[in-house]
């Protein structure tokens, strides 16, 4: 084979080398179609320029197809073989040198149906209205792709007894056909077998919809006796002890990468984008339920979805599965179960949108499917409709600033609470996370042994150096070492190893940027590296939080609390709040805003007493304001976990550009009673 054609959804064409050989008129395209559905039979001349040059004289159509063989010869010259067989009277494919999707279905066979899941899509579905004669050959040709794939799934559909393997392969029927109300009927008992009465009725209403929206007609008088039925059965429960099916894995089509599922290629797609990538989460979002028909809920439905995919793939650690690739569960039961078997899904996001007047509401959900569907975050929103694209971009941006950390957090408490045994490097930089962020002496110092463990076992993974420089920076701002040189060059040397092996990892470019201003003083260089962590990945809050703090290091007070307020948008309840709500206090004392960084700090101090950075700029205003009582119980606090901390040493170590702030700094600090 030297040519892969995908002609179910949108057209495609690759060679062996992944070279996309696609040719750009839809002519071309569809006459590249044309010869493949026929091959390895031969098509008259007569018979494609007539389907496609219908309303042309005879010799105007030879003509034009004359020009078209040359295009898609040019085309196909990167193979440099013949693809084409071409002569006087015929055109045809060369057998055996082009696989083609459609054949892979036509031959599919109850023993061997794995290929009916490359029927994703409609057949060529962007060559409508090439020509009117090709517009019913291609309407032919759809109905025989069609009735060939459900003849297929109903065969399997029968062939099933259990109701764990009926509903995959009724929702496999439902994919081809909508409407089959038989398959909505096997899937209604399936789950209502299951003890799941609420799918049963969920799975009843959707049928009723599309057979609304698609025939303008009613569930048959057995579909509703059936729900009938369903409804006035008492719920039942699995029996005491039974486990949940193991997943069943997709089976590739054949060991050939030209012959994976589109969503398959896909993924590989992203995780090859992602290079020295040791791990990561499998997350895919569903476009959203309509409660109600406006053309604005229809529009955010699937929009909102793929700009929500869009941006969660700017994080480096996770791999995300295609919103169009998930579509057709949208349409279908939603069933959970189902998305992860197909997709090996860690992560859902699913949600609905509705319209109420000039407002839009949107309640979106994370389900951690490998937790039985458990909700690991929500978030409602409520927004004026004026503007649905800017809408998009806003509430895409919210919600994976805030998915991101909830993710982190529970996949570092997944791996803590597994043994330890042949872990990846991945795995080790889970596990040090938590560690890191208690705060206690020994937990943490472990975690900096898992980060170096991860970086020995992998010394090019880019996240395992970029944490290490993060732990470091903790180090020395919790005065835990008594060699502030080494781990100020270890620190450094870490952040740049991480930058230079993933120039794309935002995270790794923002750390790398406050290791430069916080720990080096080189605060325009850690802005630089801020912006472009920010290019990168413009929802990343931890960004836009550091970013402000630089900026308050060189006394641009606007600048930061824009920044930290934007942080602050983006991920309200962020789980490392401690760390980065310290932002507000340094930008408040900077500003001279005495009584909102003694408000901040009390927050802040409040959720970790164990981090050190937080007391200083909040003892400092306590100072300012005269509030000896608060002052010396902070500054007791402070000094129990910094015992050398003095106003000398705070000046050492300070990173601000400008002298008055420095010493406005320094004079809170004694008036609160630091010692010089």
């Amino acid at each position: 084979m030297l040519v892969r054609l995908r002609l179910i959804g949108q057209m495609e064409a690759w060679s062996l080398t992944s070279e996309n050989i696609l040719p750009t008129g839809r002519k071309t395209r569809a006459l590249l179609a044309t010869l493949a559905l026929a091959s390895p039979r031969p098509v008259l001349r007569s018979k494609l320029a007539e389907l496609l040059w219908s309303r042309r004289g005879e010799e105007q159509a030879r003509a034009s197809l004359r020009q078209e063989i040359h295009r898609l010869l040019e085309a196909m010259a990167p193979l440099g073989t013949q693809v084409l067989a071409i002569n006087r009277d015929h055109l045809a494919l060369r057998s055996g040198t082009v696989w083609v999707d459609v054949d892979e279905v036509l031959r599919a066979s109850p023993t061997n149906p794995s290929a009916l899941s490359l029927l994703d899509g409609t057949l060529l579905e962007d060559l409508d209205g090439v020509d009117p004669s090709f517009d019913t050959w291609l309407a032919a040709e759809r109905e025989r792709l069609s009735d060939r794939a459900r003849d297929l799934a109903e065969t399997l559909l029968r062939e099933k007894t259990d109701s764990e393997s009926v509903i995959p392969a009724a929702q496999q029927l439902l994919a081809i056909d909508r409407t089959h109300e038989g398959a909505w009927r096997a899937l209604m008992r399936a789950y209502s077998g299951r003890g799941e009465r609420g799918m049963a009725i969920q799975a009843y209403e959707r049928c009723r919809a599309v057979l609304a929206e698609m025939l303008d007609a009613e569930p048959s008088d057995e579909t509703q006796a059936l729900v009938a039925e369903i409804r006035s059965t008492a719920p039942t429960k699995p029996p005491v002890g039974t486990a949940p099916p193991p997943p069943v894995p997709r089976l590739p089509l054949r060991a050939s990468p030209l012959a994976e599922p589109r969503e398959t290629r896909e993924a590989g797609r992203a995780e090859a984008a992602k290079p020295h990538q040791r791990g990561g989460t499998r997350v895919g979002v569903l476009p959203l339920q309509l409660v109600g028909t406006s053309e604005a809920e229809a529009h955010l439905s699937t929009g909102l979805a793929e700009e929500i995919t869009s941006a969660l793939a700017r994080f480096r650690w996770m791999f995300l599965v295609a919103s169009s690739s998930l579509a057709r569960f949208a349409v279908q039961a939603r069933d959970e179960v189902s998305i992860r078997r197909a997709f090996n899904i860690d992560f859902l996001v699913d949600g609905t949108v509705q319209k109420a007047g000039e407002q839009v509401r949107i309640s979106l959900r994370l389900l951690d499917l490998r937790a039985g569907n458990r909700v690991a975050w929500s978030r409602r929103f409520d927004r004026p409709a004026r503007d649905l694209l800017a809408l998009q971009d806003e509430i895409a941006a919210e919600v994976v600033a805030q998915i991101d950390p909830e993710i982190l957090l529970i996949e570092g408490q997944r791996v803590a609470a597994r043994p330890l045994a042949d872990p990846t490097a991945y795995d080790l930089v889970l596990r040090a996370l938590p560690l890191l962020h208690r705060l206690e002496r020994e937990p943490f110092m472990e975690a900096g042994e898992l980060l170096r463990q991860a970086i020995g076992q992998e010394p090019d993974y880019a996240a395992a150096h970029a944490w290490y420089a993060y732990w470091q920076m903790f180090l020395l701002g919790q005065s835990w070492t008594t060699d502030q040189k080494e781990v100020l060059a270890a620190a450094e040397a870490a952040a740049d190893r991480a930058i230079t092996l993933d120039p794309q990892d935002a995270k790794a470019l923002t750390i790398a940027g406050h290791v430069r201003a916080f720990l080096h003083h080189r605060v325009r260089e850690g802005i630089a590296l801020h912006e472009r962590a920010l290019t990168v990945n413009p929802n990343l809050a931890m960004a836009w939080n550091l970013s402000g703090v630089a900026h308050a290091y060189l006394g641009d007070v606007t600048e930061a609390e824009r920044r930290v307020r934007r942080y602050k948008q983006l991920s309200p309840i962020d789980p490392a709040a401690f760390y980065f709500d310290t932002a507000a206090i340094i930008v408040a004392l900077i500003k001279r805003d005495h009584e909102a960084a003694v408000q901040a700090g009390r927050a802040v101090t409040g959720m970790n007493p164990n981090f050190s950075a937080a007391y200083k700029p909040y003892v400092a205003a306590l100072g300012h304001l005269g509030l000896a009582s608060e002052a010396r119980d902070a500054l007791r606090r402070l000094l129990a976990i910094e015992p050398g901390f003095t106003v000398k040493a705070f000046i050492a170590s300070s990173p601000f550009d400008r002298v008055e702030d420095r010493d406005h700094y320094a004079a809170g600090l004694r008036l609160a009673g630091l010692p010089d």
